[in-house]
């Protein structure tokens, strides 16, 4: 699926920082706490901490793959399309979501009003998150995952892209929030 034939933008810095293929590596292991981070939501305008949910609340931490403004991966654009329909589901278990993205905040920006976003959409240019949690890049973008950490922070759930299984559907995600509950 195409999204936009405006590929303006799309060869910068991240582009050659990611273009070489890193494959996901699970270093995290279940049970135990992630590392804390903390990025810029665009959505809400804020600046969000993750360790500020540990103890509160559960968090869905969806990495997605967003070139440009105007270009997204095949893969994620329907996944995050997905997220944002059933975002409703999510509040109403009390699990935020958070979507990280490699754009910067300018193009994020735009992606917050073009797919009319609900969730936080964090903006992680330099791309330092996605490689803590180690999802592995190529083709100029890091690649999607998605973790399930329980209300204390420990995770629960992970799952890395591969071409056979792109993204955890939302099913899954949210099936994994009700056994940790």
């Amino acid at each position: 699926m195409l999204t936009s034939t405006d590929f303006s933008g799309l060869i910068n810095e991240r582009f050659f920082r990611n273009f070489l293929p890193i494959p996901a590596i699970n270093e995290l292991r279940l049970e135990v706490g992630t590392p804390d981070f903390q990025l810029p939501d665009i959505t809400n305008n804020s600046l969000v901490k993750l360790s500020e949910f540990r103890g509160k609340r559960p968090v869905l931490l969806a990495f997605t793959r967003i070139f440009t403004e105007k270009q997204y991966c095949p893969f994620c654009y329907p996944h995050i399309k997905s997220l944002n329909e059933n975002y409703e589901q999510f509040q109403e278990r009390d699990v935020e979501i958070l979507l990280i993205t490699s754009t910067d905040e300018r193009q994020s920006e735009v992606v917050v009003r073009d797919l009319g976003l609900k969730m936080p959409l964090l903006s992680d240019p330099a791309c330092g998150v996605f490689r803590r949690y180690r999802v592995g890049q190529a083709l100029g973008a890091p690649l999607p995952a998605q973790f399930v950490l329980d209300k204390s922070g420990k995770l629960r759930y992970y799952h890395l892209f591969s071409f056979l299984n792109h993204n955890a559907s939302v099913e899954t995600l949210l099936a994994q929030f009700d056994a940790c509950s």
